[in-house]
């Protein structure tokens, strides 16, 4: 007999991001009995990354609650678009668009929904799921070398290796995009010439076979601000057989021959400030994340949901990851508020993300080829060039997240 929503059980495997949002979700879907598993034996909030929401999808998930204007966070107003040579140190302006993005840092966001996670939610840290099984009477979960515990839903917001996924018998593995993407977040103060930088700006700093992004995040450890980068380029020759099956290196572990690549990219295509900017960020503070990307053909299966990166990964060129994250919350907490049962609300929940998923996967690939693997010669551009190459682009209106009801 299908499982009513109100009297459910609920497992959420993940305690990141997503996985807080879920509890959240849940809680308001109707849900009391909820058991959320993360690995990590400690909080979550020391990664210092940046993440950027689009004022209008910032709007959307306030308005639902996931979201407010207490998290600390920096406006951005402007993007501009800089290539080496001519210009001054920044290099040479190419183009300036508007830019609504607020910006955060990972580590206050996590901080925040774990605050929101409801008191009853029995919320494990140290907890490993080394199992999900499902059965004739709902889904198992074994965690830690514990007695599995039995389970109506089994929600995977353990990102893109989840044990959830695996178990939903979905086959769907993470591709290797071809090339990686750099990052470093630092105190601005300890730029050299940090005002020639504007601090409501973007930067989109391009250069041949790749391009670096910029834009100041808050720091919670000093109350003001960092610089936080992405640079997205190729290995040399020769390292892409190691980097094709899903890994991460953490930080201050990237190979010296790696290293040395970032060192030229900084030295010979990026523009002088651009360049110290990247050779400012010490080996501990600077990050590896070679690309995957991928996405369920169902974000469903009897008794489990997917949601974040358990779902659907798309490269980072959408700046959409997390607010996908808390966009499939939402959908969630209407499908389990909107419907009688747990097979009714897995129904919806799949029809309502599941195809923003292949959007966004799509997306990021069609960005990765142009701004990547096969990028133009940047130099040749004007304004009026680079305008016209941009809005030539299939789908970069939805940069950001696309709408809750698009």
């Amino acid at each position: 007999m299908d499982t009513g929503t109100a009297g459910a059980r609920v497992a959420i495997v993940g305690g990141s991001i997503a996985g807080c949002a879920a509890a959240l979700a849940a809680r308001r879907g109707g849900i009391d009995a909820i058991t959320l598993y993360e690995r990590a034996p400690g909080a979550l909030g020391e990664r210092g990354v940046g993440v950027a929401l689009h004022n209008d999808r910032y709007a959307e998930l306030a308005a639902a609650g996931y979201v407010d204007a207490g998290m600390p966070w920096i406006q951005m107003a402007v993007r501009r678009w800089y290539v080496r040579g001519g210009g001054g140190p920044l290099g040479r302006e190419l183009w300036e668009t508007p830019f609504p993005f607020r910006a955060y840092n990972w580590g206050p966001l996590w901080r925040e929904l774990r605050r929101r996670v409801p008191a009853g939610v029995d919320f494990r840290t140290g907890a490993e799921v080394d199992a999900v099984t499902a059965g004739p009477d709902g889904v198992t979960v074994r965690a830690g070398g514990a007695e599995p515990e039995l389970f109506d839903l089994v929600v995977g917001a353990d990102g893109y290796r989840s044990v959830v996924r695996a178990a939903a018998g979905g086959d769907t593995r993470p591709e290797y995009a071809g090339y990686l993407a750099w990052r470093g977040a630092f105190s601005v103060d300890r730029l050299a010439s940090p005002k020639l930088w504007a601090e409501d700006e973007c930067a989109y700093v391009v250069f041949p076979g790749g391009h670096l992004v910029v834009y100041r995040i808050p720091d919670p450890e000093t109350g003001g601000q960092r610089a936080n980068w992405v640079l997205y380029t190729a290995p040399p020759p020769g390292h892409d057989a190691a980097l094709s099956s899903p890994t991460s290196l953490p930080p201050g572990s990237a190979p010296q021959p790696l290293r040395d690549h970032l060192a030229y990219v900084a030295d010979e295509l990026l523009p002088p400030f651009w360049g110290d900017l990247v050779r400012t960020t010490t080996a501990d503070e600077l990050i590896l994340q070679p690309l995957y990307d991928f996405t369920a053909a169902r974000y469903t299966a009897p008794g489990m949901l997917l949601m974040g990166d358990a779902a659907t990964v798309a490269r980072p060129h959408t700046g959409a990851g997390s607010v996908k994250a808390l966009q499939d919350a939402t959908a969630l907490e209407s499908a389990l508020s909107s419907t009688p049962t747990l097979t009714a609300a897995l129904a919806a929940y799949d029809a309502a993300r599941a195809p923003v998923g292949r959007v966004m996967v799509g997306l990021g690939r069609r960005l990765g080829a142009d701004m990547v693997t096969r990028t133009p010669d940047w130099g040749s551009f004007d304004t009026a060039g680079l305008s016209a190459w941009w809005q030539g682009l299939e789908g970069v209106q939805a940069i950001g997240g696309r709408g809750l009801r698009s």
